[in-house]
């Protein structure tokens, strides 16, 4: 009898130990390898034909799915027979590979047609991610996607749903990223500004009215590629959504018809959980919502996007939130929701001011900044062409990515001037055009000390046209900062800063500027490398909106000679 016991004890012994070694292998990080092919190819993503910007064949590409400290690794190669490509991580810190940031001209040089090049990074956090081009305005083509990252296996978040779905929100336009850079680079009445976009997509979908064409070969209604996307949700089930957005122009509402969503994630940060009955999102932005399927599940319901911050004449982008077992394609019996008004901009500050750290998750900023840095954005005139300048600075690349040549001592290859941290904030007007509508184009860029505390205040002014001023959501790379309040009208700089919310101010990698108001930001230059910080919005970026901050380049290691081959980085490749 003991020593059946006994044998009994050994097996349960022997049973616990191989569970442990099954969980601790389970636990452990992997390495995931994508290939990816990136090519043009004729879609029909809104029923209009036209040339689009692929990953093995999808647009938006395939999604990666990975767990907190995975490594990524994606082999990709340029099919495009005469153009040059870059994949940018949005989100990704690249914490010890910032030359995998995939920014050309700051990180890297182009990957050139034909050639395959290799981004490896690890995902450090869990969230809600994306990529997309980052060459050119090749995103606007179709040339995007998302990256989800899970908690480790075993670890649970701080709120419970049943199931995990995932959508991109984006504009289209007919026209290809080529004919709108030629329009916004021509000088005096040449300029063509790239104007409303023709459709809002939903998951890569939508609805262009093709009669609006007349009869035309390249608009098909019918076509598969234009079948309105569903999300197929069981009656009484909880969801977790992922919103993201990529937009190359628009800011958007997103709504689903008769349901609330609670916002409990933002750019990969736990949120305080609040409720919505839409949700105001700008490009590169993501969020995580929850929604409850508890409406009449007899019938579907519409999912709809709208422009809000501009006068726009583009539809509302629609997707099927469909109640199973009705068919996916079955249109609800009701007129898709508008959503809010253009020029609400009352509910879009409200919604930035509630985006808070989630109890129990709060990363305190540090209490006081080392360097403040004011960003004056204006839109000007450079030599005839209009431009979008920083406190009168309109920003050009280099020949040479920044971080080959700070790394390799080539600080000829571009302007050594130190960029201005400020404006003439006594004297300035925001709220008229510009006095002096005449700008300067530099490739100079902000050298901060490694490990300093860096406050960054985004001012927004009228542009050239009277009475008019946009919304921009900026991006910063290779960094999560730390949203410390908004302002309407003039920042403020002895009386502002007190207000900043230094309890649980939410942490984000994209933030809004309003229109006519200020958005304060801080984060810690604690990552080595070269980092850009621009507006999301292709056309601003392209014609000049944007900065590059340095930061502890001497702790970056031996570059890989991959990223090289352009401006004087040519020097570096052996045949």
């Amino acid at each position: 009898m003991g020593s059946l016991l006994q044998s009994r004890q050994y097996l349960l012994i022997l049973l616990c130990f191989f569970v442990f070694l099954w969980e601790s292998r389970t636990a452990e990080s992997r390495t995931l390898y994508y290939k990816w092919e990136v090519k043009s190819e004729l879609k029909s993503p809104d029923c209009f034909k036209k040339l689009t910007l692929t990953i093995n064949g999808r647009s938006p590409g395939p999604t990666i799915y990975a767990h907190q400290g995975d490594t990524v690794i994606v082999e990709l190669k340029n099919s495009f027979v005469t153009e040059n490509v870059a994949i940018h991580w949005h989100g990704i810190r690249q914490i010890g590979t910032p030359w995998s940031d995939g920014t050309e001209g700051v990180t890297q040089c182009p990957v050139l047609p034909g050639e395959t090049f290799k981004y490896q990074f690890v995902v450090d956090r869990p969230g809600t991610y994306l990529y997309h081009a980052h060459y050119g305005m090749q995103r606007e083509d179709g040339l995007y996607g998302s990256i989800v990252v899970w908690l480790p296996e075993g670890q649970t978040e701080p709120f419970a749903y049943d199931h995990d779905r995932n959508l991109i929100l984006t504009d289209w336009y007919h026209k290809s990223s080529h004919e709108h850079s030629a329009g916004l680079a021509a000088a005096g009445s040449a300029f063509t500004w790239v104007g409303e976009p023709d459709s809002l997509l939903i998951q890569g979908r939508g609805r262009f009215n093709c009669s609006l064409l007349g009869a035309s070969a390249t608009c098909n209604s019918s076509s598969p590629d234009c079948v309105l996307y569903p999300i197929t949700v069981v009656p009484g089930r909880t969801y977790r959504l992922r919103v993201s957005s990529l937009t190359s122009l628009s800011a958007l509402s997103f709504q689903i018809e008769g349901h609330t969503m609670t916002v409990v994630e933002a750019d990969g940060h736990y949120v305080e959980p609040f409720q919505v009955s839409n949700l105001f999102i700008y490009s590169g932005e993501t969020y995580s919502v929850l929604i409850k399927a508890d409406q009449n599940p007899s019938r579907n319901y519409w999912i709809t996007t709208n422009v809000v911050s501009r006068n726009s004449t583009t539809p509302l982008g629609l997707a099927i939130f469909n109640y199973y077992p009705n068919h996916q394609r079955k249109f609800p019996p009701t007129t898709p929701p508008a959503g809010p008004a253009w020029n609400a901009v009352a509910p879009r500050l409200a919604q930035s001011h509630a985006i808070k750290a989630r109890q129990g998750f709060i990363h305190p900023p540090p209490k006081a900044a080392d360097k403040v840095i004011v960003l004056l954005n204006t839109q000007n005139t450079v030599n005839g062409r209009r431009r979008w300048s920083l406190n009168n600075v309109s920003f050009n690349m280099p020949h040479t990515p920044y971080l080959i040549a700070l790394k390799n001592n080539l600080l000829h290859t571009f302007s050594q001037a130190k960029p201005p941290t400020g404006y003439d904030f006594k004297n300035y007007n925001i709220f008229v055009p510009p006095p002096n509508p005449e700008a300067t184009v530099s490739d100079a860029i902000y050298r901060l000390d490694f490990n300093s505390t860096v406050d960054i205040i985004l001012q927004n002014a009228n542009m050239m046209a009277l009475n008019t001023s946009e919304t921009h959501p900026w991006h910063l790379h290779g960094h999560d900062f730390w949203v410390l309040g908004y302002g309407e009208g003039k920042f403020d700089m002895f009386k502002d800063p007190s207000k900043y919310n230094l309890v649980n101010p939410i942490m984000k990698n994209t933030v809004p500027l309003h229109p006519f108001g200020w958005t304060a930001l801080r984060f810690v230059a604690d990552n080595p490398g070269v980092w850009a910080f621009h507006c999301h919005i292709d056309a601003h970026f392209f014609m000049g909106m944007g900065v590059v901050f340095e930061e502890g380049i001497e702790k970056v290691q031996k570059l890989p000679t991959s990223i090289m081959g352009c401006g004087e980085s040519k020097r570096f490749i052996r045949p």
